[in-house]
């Protein structure tokens, strides 16, 4: 039950990141290159200072490998860049269709079980957030900003994967947002200028960060070695639904019937598939 309550908890926080990430750029409020870099920059010293107020020291750090920074700063600058020219809706089926394509071929790879219901639920699961999240009517999304999102589905693939081996999940998570920091940095001083970021551009940034990026990926990062991959993998798919009733709750975004069935879809196909027996294969990425 903890554990469910924790990835539960995680999948919360996720939600709220994407609509801190609404609430700042559709408003205007910031850029989405200055939104990433202060959003790594800011979770970066709230996480390196906690690990030092843990070990009085930040050798801790050190043990932080650059695949995981790797894969996060894919994820993020590439999550980044795709939002310039893609619709919401279809950017979030781009991203979550390739983490389950990522994750479940990771999972096959290594060999675990996979049962014939897991991805009966995966299948339903996605088929629901394409009903979901596909505008009615609209034209073809960009290519190249689709290989953006395309590139940022398989980062954070990878970043979770890499976390089912996290023997300290903070320090991990500390290294692996303090060396992707710089990389977002420079993407924003290549990036064109924009109109400049509000001090509520910038504090929803850094609550983002520091609250449902930094914090709750080091969770992520606790959660993980706990999980089959295609059940991190399914659990996933619930943070657009999660995301949808928050935006109808802080953004006053009215649900639509479509959105209410498709929702009921989507967590439908994620029960079926998590509840499917499994036993838990022994190896795990690192």
């Amino acid at each position: 039950m903890r554990l469910i309550l924790l990835t539960a908890l995680v999948m919360v926080a996720f939600a709220a990141n994407s609509v801190l990430n609404r609430a700042a750029l559709s408003g205007g409020a910031i850029g989405a290159g200055d939104f990433a870099a202060i959003r790594l920059a800011s979770g970066a010293a709230a996480l390196c200072l906690l690990v030092a107020l843990r070990d009085r020291g930040v050798g801790a750090l050190a043990a932080g490998g650059w695949r995981g920074a790797a894969a996060l700063g894919v994820y993020v600058i590439g999550f980044s860049l795709a939002y310039r020219g893609l619709d919401a809706g279809v950017g979030a089926l781009i991203l979550f269709g390739g983490v389950q394509v990522t994750m479940f071929a990771a999972a096959a790879a290594r060999g675990d079980p996979l049962p014939p219901t897991r991805w009966l639920g995966a299948a339903l699961a996605l088929a629901g957030l394409a009903w979901m999240l596909w505008p009615a009517g609209a034209a073809a999304p960009s290519w190249v900003h689709g290989l953006a999102m395309t590139a940022a589905a398989v980062g954070w693939g990878a970043y979770s994967i890499l976390g089912q081996g996290a023997r300290d999940p903070l320090a991990a998570t500390a290294a692996n947002f303090a060396l992707a920091a710089p990389a977002a940095v420079l993407l924003t001083l290549l990036l064109p200028a924009g109109a400049g970021a509000s001090a509520a551009g910038v504090g929803l940034a850094v609550l983002s960060g520091v609250a449902t990026s930094g914090l709750a990926y080091a969770l992520w990062y606790a959660v993980l070695p706990r999980l089959a991959t295609s059940v991190a993998a399914l659990a996933q798919l619930t943070v657009p639904v999660i995301a949808a009733a928050g935006g109808a709750l802080l953004l006053a975004e009215a649900p639509t019937l479509r959105l209410i069935l498709a929702s009921a879809v989507v967590l439908g196909g994620v029960a079926l598939g998590i509840a499917a027996p499994q036993r838990r294969s022994g190896s795990s990425a690192s």
